[in-house]
C-alpha cells in the first residue's frame, strides 16, 4: 500500500485527545508531520504533558497507523504538551471564573495550606466571591481548616448533566479530596489515579460565577503538577516557603517548575511564612528561628515580586485545628498581616493580567 499524507492524515483522525474529547486532526494537534517511505514522523500536542499522558498518545497514534496502514511501518511521535496560551484557548473549563491561582510549595510543612485558607477568608472578608480546590492529594487539609470534615458535596442538574456542588463554610465553596476518602486511611493512588480525581473536582463540579479559584497543590514538583497545570487554565501560581535554606532550595524549584516551557504559569510572588516567632505575652518581640528575610532574599534574587511575611504565632495553629481561619481573628497581629498580603496579591494579579493583556 502507497503511504500518502492524505491517508495517514485520515487515520490520525481517529487519535482522540482524551482531555479535549476530540480528534487530533480537527484541533490542529500535529505538526511537523513527515513521510518517508515507510517512515512515519511527528509531533503531537497535548494538553496533559505528564509522562503516562504522552506514552499513551505515543500508542495511540502508533496502533492507528499500523491498524489502517499495516504492520510495516514505522512510527516515531515526539509528544509535547501544549504552550499555555493555546491551553486557555481550547480548555472551556471554569469560564466563569475571573481568576485561577494555584498556591504551591516545593516542600511540604511550610504552611501552604494555611496561607491558602487565609488568603480564601481575606479575600472573602473584602467582599470577593472566592472558591477553593484542595488538590492536596495525600494530605487534604481544608476540611478540618473550615470545619467541614465529614461533609458531602450535593449533587445538582445543570443543563442535562449532574454536577457537585462545592461545600459551603464562611461563605467560600470548597471541594476537596478529603471529602470522598476515610480521615483514618492513607490515599494510596497513583499518578494517573490522582490525577483524574483532582480533574474531575473542576470538570464535574458546579462552581458558578467566582471572582478567586485557589489552587491547594501538593507538595513539590511532581507528576500531579503537570497534569492539573495543563488541565486548568491557570492564571498565576504563588510560591510558599518558611526562611530557612533547606525550604528555599525547594522554593526555587517551585518557581522554575512554573517556569518550564510546557507550563508558562506566571509567578505572582512568593510568601514567607513562619517569619519570625512572637508569643503570646510578648507581641512587641521577633525571634527570627528560621532565618531572617530568605523568602525575601530569593524573590528578589530571581527577580520575582515578595508578597509579604506572615508570623508565626500560636493563634494561627489553634484557628486551623479549630476550623476558622485566623484572618477572621480582628485586631490581631496575623489579621493584620493577612489582610496587608491579600491587598498585594489583589494588585499583582491585576498588575500581571494588564501586563498580559498589553502585549
Amino acid at each position: 500500500m502507497e503511504i500518502t499524507r492524505d491517508k495517514v492524515i485520515e487515520a490520525l483522525g481517529n487519535v482522540i485527545e482524551p482531555d479535549l474529547k476530540k480528534d487530533i486532526i480537527s484541533q490542529n494537534l500535529v505538526e511537523e508531520l513527515k513521510i518517508d517511505g515507510n517512515n512515519i514522523s511527528m509531533v503531537v500536542n497535548v494538553v496533559n504533558p505528564a509522562l503516562h499522558a504522552r506514552k499513551r498518545m505515543q500508542e495511540a497514534v502508533s496502533f492507528t497507523l499500523k491498524r489502517v496502514l499495516g504492520d510495516a511501518i514505522n512510527v516515531e511521535t515526539v509528544v509535547k504538551g501544549l504552550p499555555a496560551e493555546a491551553k486557555a484557548v481550547r480548555r472551556k473549563i471554569l469560564p466563569e471564573v475571573k481568576h485561577i491561582v494555584a498556591i504551591a510549595s516545593g516542600k511540604g510543612g511550610v504552611g501552604k495550606s494555611t496561607v491558602t485558607a487565609n488568603l480564601a477568608g481575606g479575600l472573602a472578608k473584602k467582599g470577593f466571591k472566592v472558591g477553593i480546590v484542595d488538590a492536596d492529594i495525600y494530605g487534604p487539609s481544608m476540611p478540618t481548616m473550615f470545619d467541614i470534615v465529614g461533609e458531602r458535596p450535593q449533587g445538582v442538574d445543570v443543563d442535562g448533566e449532574q454536577k457537585m456542588v462545592p461545600v459551603l463554610s464562611y461563605g467560600i465553596p470548597i471541594m476537596s479530596i478529603g471529602f470522598f476518602t476515610d480521615p483514618d486511611n492513607a490515599v494510596v493512588w497513583r499518578g494517573p489515579m490522582a490525577a483524574k480525581a483532582l480533574t474531575q473536582m473542576f470538570t464535574d463540579t458546579h462552581w458558578g460565577e467566582l471572582d478567586y479559584l485557589l489552587i491547594d497543590l501538593p507538595p513539590g514538583t511532581g507528576d500531579i503538577h503537570l497534569s492539573l497545570v495543563q488541565t486548568v487554565p491557570l492564571d498565576g501560581a504563588v510560591i510558599v516557603s518558611t526562611p530557612q535554606e533547606v525550604a528555599l532550595a525547594d522554593a526555587r524549584k517551585g518557581v522554575n517548575m512554573f517556569q518550564l516551557d510546557n507550563i508558562k504559569v506566571p509567578v505572582l510572588g512568593l510568601i514567607e511564612n513562619m517569619a519570625w516567632f512572637t508569643p503570646e505575652e510578648l507581641p512587641n518581640n521577633k525571634y527570627y528561628i528560621f532565618g531572617r528575610d530568605g523568602v525575601k532574599n530569593l524573590a528578589h534574587g530571581m527577580n520575582e515580586t515578595f508578597l509579604g511575611h506572615i508570623p508565626l504565632v500560636q493563634s494561627v495553629r489553634e484557628s486551623g485545628d479549630i476550623g476558622r481561619p485566623a484572618v477572621y481573628q480582628e485586631n490581631t497581629i496575623v489579621a493584620k498581616a493577612f489582610d496587608e498580603l491579600v491587598d498585594r496579591f489583589v494588585t499583582e494579579v491585576e498588575r500581571k493580567k494588564s501586563k498580559k493583556d498589553d502585549k
